[in-house]
């Protein structure tokens, strides 16, 4: 499969498809966010922004559905790839609705916290250290269109929670 970063006519994506499918489209590409024709990824983590904030005071309750949405992001994305014929579609985005709410784990629910989250998911998933950028482009398949995202996270929540315990 050919990677694609183009957004199309959302009509384009569910045409001629089941329920299901569309069902799986709709929800891979986060609730239609993903369909944005400029910068995807970014309107894509905006729905992990506001589930995050309602998960934020229920720290486990928040982990517990992390763990859920991850395991039901690698078989979305590996079902939306198959469907779309193209692997790591550039509207898929519930990758980076399970990476945001990583970055956003265990921290109160304030708008600076929403607000730097954003920021630095956004920076390490666009700019891609390393090993981010290796699993990128070596680990195929829905596993792998979700495991950048969650290792960017990962490195997203470590100067955030720096800068939480320091300065807030």
């Amino acid at each position: 499969m050919k990677k694609n970063n183009q957004p199309i006519s959302a009509s384009t994506y569910f045409h001629g498809k089941s329920y299901t499918e569309k069902m799986i489209l709709f929800t891979a590409f986060g609730f239609g966010s993903g369909l944005a024709k400029f910068a995807p990824g970014t309107w894509g983590t905006l729905p992990g922004l506001v589930l995050a904030y309602f998960l934020m005071p229920h720290p486990w309750l928040h982990l517990l559905t992390i763990v859920a949405l991850t395991a039901l992001g690698i078989w979305l994305c590996q079902r939306a790839s198959d469907l779309l014929k193209t692997h790591d579609h550039s509207s898929i985005v519930i990758d980076e609705i399970v990476g945001v709410c990583i970055t956003l784990l265990f921290l109160p629910a304030s708008p600076w916290a929403l607000l730097l989250g954003f920021v630095f998911f956004r920076f390490f998933d666009i700019v891609k250290p390393w090993p981010i950028r290796w699993v990128d482009r070596r680990v195929h398949g829905g596993l792998g269109i979700m495991l950048d995202d969650i290792i960017a996270g990962v490195f997203a929540a470590v100067p955030l929670q720096l800068i939480w315990y320091y300065f807030f």
